[in-house]
């Protein structure tokens, strides 16, 4: 069974994305058809979204309603620390081939973490500039990244460094690449 992301990271995470995005309170809630005092309210966790409006949301973000949602923790004391391995929050599915959960606990850090699995074939053509710092190591399996115009394959153990450079990727192996990604700040 799943849930609204925790409650108290529910309005948070959706600030986060909002400001990670440059939209403002009346911006995000007039292309969602809600008022500036009704967002402000889901933002400071005192109401509680609906699914459609939850689905309004994630479509403004450019993310998936899914990324609201995740299992119910363990324990509840593990809620703000700790993400078993059954237990984490997929991310937006952007690129097809390219699956995504959060290994944070939610988007109220300074930081993002993100276990990526690239299925074998799967590619992003176009490139993505982002106003992040990112740092990704490969867990397992090959990729291919352009970074700023420059190529690299990247295997098992490699690490690389983005500093909000355009690059686009490619796992054109065989099996499925696996990697650990740090973004700052958050962006899913």
């Amino acid at each position: 069974m799943t849930i609204v992301a925790s409650p108290e990271s529910l309005g948070q995470d959706l600030r986060i994305l909002r400001k990670q995005r440059g939209l403002t309170l009346t911006q995000l809630a007039q292309s969602i058809g809600r008022s500036v005092g009704w967002l402000s309210q889901v933002e400071r966790n005192l109401s509680e979204p609906s699914m459609n409006e939850l689905g309004a949301l994630a479509k403004a973000l450019d993310v998936s309603v899914d990324s609201f949602f995740g299992p119910v923790p363990a324990a509840p004391h593990e809620a703000e620390h700790i993400v078993r391995k059954d237990n984490r929050r997929p991310m937006s599915p952007r690129v097809p081939g390219l699956v995504e959960d959060l290994l944070s606990p939610d988007l109220t850090d300074d930081f993002e973490v993100v276990h990526s699995t690239f299925a074998a074939g799967a590619e992003r053509r176009e490139t993505v500039t982002r106003p992040t710092q990112e740092v990704g190591y490969i867990v397992s399996g090959e990729l291919d990244i352009t970074i700023d115009g420059k190529s690299f394959r990247l295997g098992e153990g490699d690490s690389f460094r983005i500093r909000g450079e355009p690059f686009s990727w490619a796992n054109r192996g065989s099996d499925p690449c696996i990697a650990i990604w740090v973004i700052a700040p958050p962006v899913y």
